[in-house]
């Protein structure tokens, strides 16, 4: 009854807007009756009114107002926000977002249990606008199709019809059989999805893993491993094969490792691929590191660092000449910070010269030495090298070994700014670790101007996170005093389909920075042991990494649970 009214209602206005005749009316609602469907759905699947009219009736009876989507493209972030089920479920279209307000488009104004169920999903405040039926369905219909055939769709096609002549897998498969089999249309699609994929997820890395049966597709995001839809057992070669020529690599040969590299060009932006290919029981087992340039920090201002930490790296890579040290474990983010700073002192008068083992960015401006092991050139033969290059700036990819501390040292000492990692657990510990390699604690304090030891941390989605209580337990048994914790709001990771259900979204840094100052260099001298260093610096003002990472967390940038784990042995 209640449908009736609203459709009578309808229709009111669309007689005074004169989209409808009187005449045509009166069949229209004995016909929408015996079908048993809505007046005003009925009119428009007849072409009795207009799609746009009946938009423009439903926008003034509801107090709404009027969209069209013949022109529009959405953006694929907004499509990310909802599950595409849902969209299609709901007849809706996310169309532009603002803060905590998302515009969503509705091909069925009446829908309240969609509204509320898009509102529970993205935890923001629905702004509902009415559209054409038709317009939405057709505008769902194109872009989820072209956003949505992904990597399952393209397995899924390549697996019908792909039949298997046994369970062995084909050992001495001829090179002209490789080669037809690498540039199969079905091989290029999978294995250009799976590009597609990483790039869409902001994935880090990409490993494929032949098993017994089958081949594990796994894509590391914010540093942690998430399995995908796996490729068929059957196009294992192929896949191999393909990602071989586009890297370069001898393809005939499967018995030792491979490094290779390409440049993808893909859902707008541009890449280097850094693969590595190992021979394992199953097969070769391939990685492929993802370098985006556009990820890089133009300066160190952009690392989205904290104004302490930004002033003490400031200071720092300001001096003229003595050594800094990042430190950290494998994927803490040390590289990506000595090329912020590198771009940072990057100017017309200033020579710098890298050494790196690989050189992961290219960048203008810089001249960037690869090493070659075993051809002789490693990072203190290249050192050597380029302190005959007149440089202003060095940076060596890691001080690895006694030989190639000692140089740096000197090149330090002579007049030189030197960059470099090492491998330590905290700032204090780097300067232990170079005395241990056998550097003279007098040059040591004379050289080192900075030790910097830095974690990642993964963010919290600001679109699902939620707030919560202090959970004192957690605190109580990792030793954190609940008080500082006292009038700030805390959140929690949910997990929404904008973060891929994880309830994390991109990483940050945190950064325990050790200045060297007259107190520390008199304890260096001492040879005193890194705890000493340590706590001598945080007399000084030091914040250790957890100290950083809680505050991050007051920051409402992450959780507690992150931050404890990130830090945890500090």
């Amino acid at each position: 009854m209640e449908t009736t009214s609203l459709g009578e209602r309808v229709v009111e206005i669309l007689l005074k807007r004169e989209a409808l005749k009187e005449s045509v009316l009166e069949g229209a609602r004995a016909d929408a009756a015996a079908a048993g469907t809505r007046l005003e759905k009925f009119l428009v699947e007849k072409n009795l009114v207009s799609g746009a009219e009946m938009t423009l009736a439903l926008a003034e009876y509801l107090k709404m107002p009027p969209l069209t989507l013949a022109h529009f493209t959405p953006s694929s972030d907004l499509l990310d926000l909802i599950p595409r089920e849902n969209l299609q479920k709901h007849l809706m279209v996310p169309v532009t977002r603002s803060g905590r307000m998302l515009t969503v488009a509705l091909g069925d104004p009446f829908d309240v249990i969609g509204l509320e169920e898009i509102h529970s999903l993205t935890s923001m405040d629905i702004v509902p606008v009415v559209a054409p039926e038709k317009e939405v369905t057709d505008l769902l219909a194109r872009f989820l199709k072209d956003t949505g055939a992904g990597l399952e769709e393209v397995i899924r096609d390549a697996s019908e019809g792909d039949v298997e002549v046994g369970l062995e897998q084909k050992e001495e498969a001829s090179l002209e059989e490789m080669l037809e089999s690498a540039g199969d249309a079905p091989v290029i699609r999978i294995v250009n999805s799976i590009m597609i994929e990483a790039i869409r997820k902001k994935a880090s890395d990409i490993h494929i893993e032949p098993m017994e049966k089958i081949i594990r597709l796994r894509y590391r995001i914010d540093g942690l491993l998430y399995e995908s839809p796996s490729p068929p057992k059957s196009r294992q070669s192929a896949i191999i094969s393909r990602i071989k020529i586009m890297s370069n690599m001898n393809i005939a040969e499967r018995r030792i490792p491979q490094d290779g590299r390409f440049k993808i060009r893909a859902v707008g932006k541009e890449a280097d691929v850094r693969v590595s290919i190992l021979p394992t029981v199953h097969g070769e087992k391939i990685v492929m590191r993802i370098l985006d340039k556009t990820s890089l920090a133009p300066s160190l201002g952009a690392l989205g660092l904290d104004q302490k930490s930004y002033e003490n790296l400031k200071y720092a890579i300001d001096q003229p000449h003595g050594m800094l040290l990042v430190t950290g474990p494998t994927g803490s983010g040390k590289t990506t910070t000595l090329y912020s700073a590198l771009q940072e002192l990057n100017k017309t008068d200033v020579n710098i010269i890298t050494v790196e083992d690989p050189v992961e960015y290219q960048l203008h401006g810089i001249n960037q030495v690869q090493t070659h092991a075993e051809v002789g050139l490693t990072f203190a033969a290249g050192l050597r090298s380029i302190l005959r290059q007149d440089p202003d700036i060095v940076m060596v990819g890691e001080i690895r070994d006694g030989e190639t501390a000692a140089i740096a040292v000197q090149a330090a000492l002579t007049g030189h700014l030197v960059l470099s990692t090492l491998h330590t657990n905290d700032a204090a510990g780097a300067v232990a670790r170079l005395l241990y390699m056998g550097i003279e604690a007098f040059l040591l304090a004379s050289s080192l101007i900075m030790t910097q030891a830095q974690r990642l941390y993964r963010k919290v989605c600001p679109a699902c996170r939620r707030e919560r209580d202090v959970p004192m337990e957690i605190l109580k048994l990792n030793h954190v005093d609940p008080a500082i914790f006292e009038g700030v709001t805390l959140y929690e990771a949910r997990g929404c389909p904008k973060c891929f259900n994880t309830g994390y979204k991109g990483r940050g840094a945190l950064m325990e920075i050790l200045l060297v100052d007259e107190k520390v260099r008199a304890l260096m001298l001492k040879d005193c042991s890194a705890s000493a260093i340590r706590d001598q610096a945080v007399e000084n003002g030091m914040m250790t990494l957890r100290a950083v990472g809680l505050q991050k967390v007051k920051d409402g940038l992450t959780s507690i649970e992150e931050i404890l784990m990130t830090t945890s042995g500090e």
